[in-house]
C-alpha cells in the first residue's frame, strides 16, 4: 500500500459523526445489535457481553450480541459497515483495525469512509515471558542472549499480522536481535509450549498468563505498555531501556458511517457510564482487564497513531497478508 494511502485511511479516522436533526430521546426505539467478530467463550466476547448487560439496563431496549468471527475481524467489521447508521447497530473493533489498513490491501469495506469510532472500551496490558529457566532476568539480559545466539532463539506468535506479533517483530527492530517466529493457534498453545520450552519468548495479555506466572511456571521480564502494568508493579516496561516502545492491545466500539452525532454521543456515554459502574470494574479487574473509555477525539487519535505505527512496523518486516 503507497504511503498516500495509509496517511489518507490514517487521517479518515478523523471524521466524527455528521449531524442530523433526529432527536436522542426517540432512540432507541428497537433493540441494540452489537456485532462482535469473534466467536462466543473467547476474552473480546465476554468483554462485550458485559458492556451489552449493563447497556440494557440504562438505554431502555435489550442489547444483543451478534457473534460474526473470521478473518482477522474482517468479516463482523464488513457486517457493521453494511448496517443502517441509526445507532441501533454497534460493533466491537480492536488493533486489528489499525493493523488491517495495511496488511490487508483488499479490504470488503473503506476504513475512511465506512466507520465512525465512539470509544475505546478496555485496555488489554502484554508481558514479555519467558521460562524460569532461561537465564535472563530483564530486557537487557534477553538483548544480548539473542545477539550472542542469532536465530536460536524463538518466540511464540499467534500470526504475523496480529498486534503480538507485530509488536514482536517491533522489538526486534529496534533491538537488533534476531528471534524466530514459531505460530501457534492462539494464547493456551503459546504458553504451553513456552512452558514446555519449544519457545523462548512469549508476549501475552496477563488473563492467561497470570495463572501460570502464580504458579511459577513462566517468568514475567516486562511489560509493553510505557506505563507499565498496574497488576504488577516491579516489572518495568520495555521502553525503560528502549524509549519510544509503547504496545497495548484494546478493545473498542464503532458504528456506521452516517450515523447522527446525537445518537453517536449518546451511546458514549452510555457506554462510558456503563464501564465506569464498580460492578464492570471489578469484573473486568478479575479478567486482567483494564476498563479505559476515552473521549471520542482522543480515541480517533489513537487511531491515527496506531495506524501509523503498524504501517512501518509492517513495511519494515516486510511482512504479508496470510
Amino acid at each position: 500500500m503507497r504511503r498516500r494511502t495509509v496517511l489518507k485511511i490514517a487521517g479518515a479516522f478523523a471524521l466524527l459523526a455528521p449531524l442530523a436533526p433526529l432527536h436522542a430521546q426517540s432512540y432507541p426505539s428497537r433493540p441494540i445489535r452489537f456485532i462482535v467478530p469473534y466467536a462466543p467463550g473467547g476474552g473480546a466476547d465476554i468483554a462485550c457481553r458485559i458492556i451489552a448487560q449493563k447497556m440494557s439496563e440504562s438505554m431502555g431496549q435489550p442489547v444483543l450480541v451478534e457473534n460474526r468471527p473470521g478473518a482477522s475481524e474482517i468479516i463482523g467489521n464488513e457486517a457493521l459497515a453494511r448496517s443502517a447508521p441509526d445507532g441501533h447497530t454497534v460493533g466491537f473493533i480492536s488493533n486489528a483495525m489499525t493493523i488491517n489498513a495495511t496488511l490487508q490491501p483488499k479490504l470488503p469495506f473503506d476504513p475512511e469512509r465506512d466507520f465512525i469510532p465512539v470509544t475505546r472500551l478496555v485496555n488489554i496490558p502484554l508481558v514479555m515471558v519467558v521460562p524460569p529457566s532461561l537465564p535472563v532476568n530483564s530486557v537487557k539480559d534477553l538483548v544480548a542472549l539473542a545477539k550472542a545466539q542469532p536465530g536460536k532463539l524463538n518466540y511464540a506468535s499467534f500470526g504475523a499480522g496480529g498486534p503480538h506479533g507485530l509488536a514482536m517483530e517491533w522489538f526486534k527492530s529496534i533491538t537488533g536481535t534476531d528471534i524466530v517466529a514459531i505460530t501457534y493457534k492462539g494464547v493456551a498453545p503459546g504458553l504451553a509450549a513456552l512452558v514446555a520450552g519449544e519457545v523462548q519468548v512469549m508476549l501475552t495479555g496477563l488473563t492467561g498468563a497470570m495463572p501460570q506466572i502464580k504458579a511459577g511456571k513462566i517468568k514475567p521480564i516486562a511489560a509493553t505498555a510505557a506505563k507499565g502494568v498496574g497488576a504488577l508493579p516491579d516489572i518495568p516496561p520495555i521502553a525503560r531501556d528502549y524509549p519510544g516502545f509503547d504496545v497495548n492491545t484494546w478493545y473498542g466500539l464503532a458504528v456506521p458511517a452516517g450515523t447522527p452525532a446525537n445518537i453517536v454521543n449518546r451511546i458514549h456515554a452510555e457506554v462510558t457510564r456503563a464501564l465506569n459502574a464498580p460492578d464492570v470494574r471489578q469484573r473486568f479487574d478479575g479478567l486482567g482487564v483494564e476498563t479505559s473509555p476515552m473521549p471520542q477525539e482522543e480515541f480517533v487519535a489513537l487511531l491515527r497513531r496506531e495506524t501509523q505505527l503498524w504501517a512501518k512496523v509492517i513495511k519494515a518486516a516486510g511482512i504479508t497478508a496470510n
